[in-house]
């Protein structure tokens, strides 16, 4: 069996191991044991000065236990002797007597993964602080440097590592590590009540790959004062186009509504779509764990189930769930290794790396034929209902005349349905991998804009 790079000691899955075996002595059938291990550093600074520096380190595990078909769940960052003697006591005592769950239960031993690939998902350089202040330090001095930007609200650097280990008493036993650079800067263009503000962020497993700081300072910079003296648009019906940074966000609705425990409950605008076209023919929609340095990569899931690269949406045509091992019980199905979990809580399906696959069109053509629309680049507030798919968010952007992009505009509320959305959509050939669910630009015909 092989693992990914930065393994922990054996001496960790000896420890749940160890706890897993004392759970079924005390009564357990069944048990399964997580384990996280982790450190972070972070700092922001505001016009040159220090605000904060933070460095972390916390481990905390999770046990389950299984009686029948009841299951209990307890966690402790203690892990001493005598915790961790009381946490499989007090586990069991639990599963005792709480209401059956007709679906709990870990894999059959025939289900788990047996060996895995290695993604090469954690850094082992650990910066220093004095190189993350230098890197927020010139983000910030190069936003303020871009022509108009009059004022900053930070910088931020951060660095994390983990490690996971997870173990069952069906046998399976795995252990990867992660870590993650991120650095971002946000500022203000303009003066008075004419103030504008934008941002410019990066996030990479190596810190080799992420952007440079003068790139994500600049980005900033020039984003703000792109959005200076915005204009009110009256109330229309127009094609609106999704820059990047934003229609990711579509994909985030989709993997929500095709969740195994929303489809189960019945409360997924999608739970009567499986098999059915629900986008154009020309979109293809991927979900893949094995992203090499991906952001959500991983070797299994937190069931110890196998992954694997699948096509959420091909052609246009919805093809699967998202299913932990409860959900695909629920709905008679095979699961689908997307289990995910926390050590005090029970797993829940989630995604691994999302994209949508590029379109044949550039950006420009796909708004070059536009009269008149929305070019959106900021969303806020989230009034989604996920039961009936009904889309209203406030969004600024910029207002696109005769194919070009005229003039900034702001207090936007845009309108939709996300089945309407998702069948009227074409996205362009600008696909660019940066924060492990991503999109190209979008572009969606009839959506409604409610503005002045």
């Amino acid at each position: 069996m092989t693992s990914t790079s930065n393994p922990p000691a054996d001496g960790v899955l000896g420890l749940l191991d160890d706890l897993i075996g004392r759970a079924r002595r005390a009564g357990a059938d069944a048990a399964d044991a997580v384990l996280f291990d982790s450190a972070s550093l972070s700092l922001s600074q505001r016009l040159g000065q220090p605000e904060r520096l933070e460095r972390s380190e916390s481990g905390d595990l999770g046990l389950r236990v299984f009686v029948g078909r009841r299951q209990a769940i307890v966690s402790t960052s203690d892990r001493s002797p005598a915790m961790l003697a009381e946490l499989v006591e007090r586990a069991v005592s639990m599963a005792r007597v709480v209401p059956e769950d007709p679906f709990c239960g870990i894999a059959e031993p025939e289900q788990i993964a047996t060996s895995w690939q290695d993604m090469d998902c954690c850094d082992p350089a650990e910066p220093s602080s004095e190189e993350m202040i230098e890197q927020a330090r010139s983000a910030e001095e190069t936003a303020l440097s871009v022509a108009g930007v009059t004022n900053s609200e930070g910088a931020d650097a951060s660095w994390s590592r983990s490690t996971i280990a997870i173990a069952a008493s069906n046998g399976f036993a795995g252990t990867y590590a992660v870590s993650r650079r991120s650095l971002s800067v946000s500022v203000l263009a303009g003066t008075g009540t004419g103030m504008e503000r934008d941002y410019g962020f990066d996030s990479k497993v190596y810190a080799a790959d992420l952007r440079s700081a003068e790139d994500i300072g600049r980005e900033a910079g020039e984003k703000a004062v792109r959005r200076l003296n915005p204009r009110k648009v009256k109330s229309c019906r127009v094609p609106v186009v999704y820059d990047p940074r934003v229609s990711r966000g579509l994909l985030g609705h989709l993997t929500g509504a095709i969740s195994g425990p929303a489809i189960a409950r019945g409360t997924s605008f999608l739970k009567d779509k499986m098999g059915e076209v629900i986008f154009p023919e020309s979109v293809t929609i991927i979900d893949d764990p094995f992203v090499r340095r991906g952001l959500r990569s991983r070797p299994f899931d937190a069931e110890g189930l196998p992954v694997v690269r699948r096509n959420l949406i091909e052609n246009g045509r919805l093809t699967t769930w998202l299913m932990d091992l409860r959900s695909s019980r629920q709905l008679g199905l095979t699961p689908t290794g997307h289990a995910s979990r926390g050590t005090s809580g029970p797993p829940g399906p989630a995604p691994s790396n999302v994209t949508m696959a590029p379109g044949t069109r550039t950006p420009e053509d796909i708004i070059g034929e536009i009269e008149d629309g929305l070019y959106i680049t900021e969303l806020m507030g989230t009034a989604i209902n996920g039961v009936t798919g009904d889309y209203s968010r406030g969004a600024g952007g910029f207002w696109i005349e005769k194919g070009r992009i005229a003039y900034p505009v702001s207090e936007i509320t845009v309108a939709g349905n996300l089945k309407d959305m998702f069948l009227n959509l074409e996205p362009a050939s600008d696909l660019e991998l940066r924060y492990g669910m991503d999109a190209p630009t979008n572009r969606i015909d009839g959506m409604t804009i409610a503005g002045m």
